[in-house]
């Protein structure tokens, strides 16, 4: 492994500011809003289908421009990120493997990712490039800057149809992370168990696991070590559609 892709949300930064800060925007009690994202996630519809629940009229992206505007837009520090992220990225580089960020979000997004000053080679975002997850597009934009073979770069992410099945459909290697609703939710789902190259509870079992994928290329081993058998039988990118949610690509 040579190149470890890394989605932001609920894989790097967790989501809790940033629901909580729609809640009061709309004016709902924050639990409110959380009850109807966790709906949306357990359908496998888009989590800001919640807000339209809540509001059905509403543009999401004018209200984004909205609340900036009134000074009360995204903000992010050191207190959004999850507890393994730095100690985790420290690793990967020290071990001499590239480390890129590249996820949805915005503009605003990236710079302020970036601002944080990651142990990372590069921070980009979806309003940056121009595409958004799941988009092939995004994917091929993640195989060029990974400067490996896809087959040398792992993607990590959370959520099955945005991360897990495009990247594999990319060519490139996956993990599955069990973070957040979508990564808890859908965890144990078969196509997920079957598409995912390894299954992992915490950001720092990557280092371990890059070690081991480059001492055996032949090893397998249960979940319950982090990593998810190769289905037999199959040639080329597998591409798993989750029965319960849409089919993305």
């Amino acid at each position: 492994m040579e190149t470890i892709v890394l989605d932001i949300g609920e894989t790097l930064v967790r989501d809790d500011r940033h629901w909580a800060s729609w809640a009061d925007w709309l004016g709902v009690p924050p639990h409110t809003l959380g009850a109807l994202v966790g709906a949306a996630v357990a359908q496998g519809r888009e989590a800001t289908d919640a807000l339209r629940i809540l509001r059905p009229d509403m543009d999401v992206e004018e209200a984004y421009r909205a609340r900036a505007a009134a000074g009360r837009g995204e903000h992010l520090d050191e207190s959004d990120l999850y507890q393994d992220v730095r100690p985790a990225l420290a690793e990967l580089r020290a071990a001499g493997i590239r480390v890129v960020v590249a996820g949805n979000g915005t503009v605003r997004a990236g710079e302020l990712l970036r601002a944080l000053d990651l142990p990372a080679d590069l921070v980009v975002t979806s309003g940056e490039w121009g595409v958004r997850k799941p988009d092939p597009e995004f994917f091929a934009r993640v195989a060029e800057v990974a400067d490996a073979a896809p087959e040398a770069t792992l993607y990590v992410g959370d959520h099955p149809a945005d991360d897990l099945f495009p990247a594999a459909a990319a060519g490139l290697r996956t993990a599955h992370l069990r973070r957040g609703p979508y990564g808890h939710w859908w965890a144990e789902h078969p196509d997920v168990v079957e598409t995912a190259d390894f299954r992992i509870d915490a950001l720092t079992e990557l280092v371990g696991l890059v070690a081991s994928a480059s001492s055996s290329s032949s090893s397998s081993a249960s979940a319950t070590s982090g990593v998810a058998p190769e289905a037999e039988g199959e040639t080329g990118v597998r591409r798993g559609v989750l029965r319960s949610v849409r089919q993305v690509y």
